[in-house]
């Protein structure tokens, strides 16, 4: 059946015009917060699409030295969560993806269903084990809790990876004496690369806007995180028009997310999609 041309622009039509309608739904939050971080003032409030292109709030927010520290906080507790959640990942991908052993899929699901489980059903245990190790009110309490979440879904994905990876290669570097610990190390870190970009990227993700834990383990301007340090500037009196600084705060934490999505915006794909398709 052969469609005519009416039919193709029509057809063309439509599919841009949703297109258009998804972007706008999208991007126009994004573009609303970074024209309103540009205003100066009252002008915040008035209704305009276009900025003042004027920086008041980001030097303003800039030059506070508690939203500084806590950039930095955010900065080390995202890195420390990635870091140990990859490291741990790796070495339980291994043993459920190319260690044969009884219970294998019983371990696989529970590591999924405690991923399911909500953030609120574990505050108050979580709590107590916190205080109990002494780590409230600092910055290794958000380290332990965000392990919760990031690292099932890492050895998750890890473990779909590893399992296909070829046979062959492991077999070869077995009877070339090669140790478990030197087959992942040398061989299959390099051909991971898209699963630990992906997996790393989106637990650095979560650490870095994760806010119900950071809100309850810790206390002092000192330790806080971001998401906790621009929520609480309403309340500041340390700034004059405190909406115009949430929006610039909220711009300059974005902004790097973005980027860096759309940077390893290939590698995220191929790494979730890998295991998905088996040819």
């Amino acid at each position: 059946m052969v469609r005519s041309p009416s039919l193709k622009v029509l057809h063309s039509f439509a599919i841009y015009a949703l297109f258009g309608i998804v972007a706008l739904y999208t991007l126009f939050p994004f573009y609303w917060m970074i024209a309103s971080s540009l205003k100066s003032g009252q002008a915040i409030f008035d209704v305009t699409f276009f900025p003042d292109l004027k920086l008041n709030n980001y030097e303003v927010i800039l030059s506070d030295g508690v939203f500084v520290g806590s950039l930095l906080n955010s900065l080390i507790v995202a890195v420390s969560v990635v870091s140990i959640s990859l490291l741990l990942a790796i070495g339980a991908a291994y043993a459920l993806g190319r260690v044969h052993f009884r219970g294998r899929s019983i371990v696989m699901m529970m590591v999924l269903a405690i991923s399911m489980f909500p953030q609120i059903a574990l505050l108050s245990g979580l709590f107590e084990l916190i205080n109990w190790l002494g780590l409230y009110n600092k910055l290794g309490s958000l380290i332990f809790a965000y392990m919760i979440f990031t690292l099932p879904f890492n050895i998750w994905v890890l473990t779909t990876f590893m399992r296909d990876l070829p046979k062959q290669i492991e077999e070869a570097a077995i009877m070339d004496g090669c140790s478990p610990l030197r087959i992942v190390r040398v061989i299959f870190l390099p051909m991971m690369g898209p699963a630990l970009i992906s997996t790393g990227l989106l637990a650095f993700i979560a650490a870095w806007n994760e806010f119900m834990f950071a809100l309850t383990f810790i206390l002092t301007d000192e330790n806080r995180t971001v998401p906790v340090a621009i929520a609480l500037i309403s309340g500041s009196s340390r700034y004059e028009f405190p909406f115009g600084a949430i929006m610039a705060a909220s711009t300059i934490v974005t902004v790097p997310l973005v980027l860096l999505a759309l940077f390893f915006q290939r590698r995220i794909v191929s790494g979730l999609t890998a295991g998905a398709v088996k040819g």
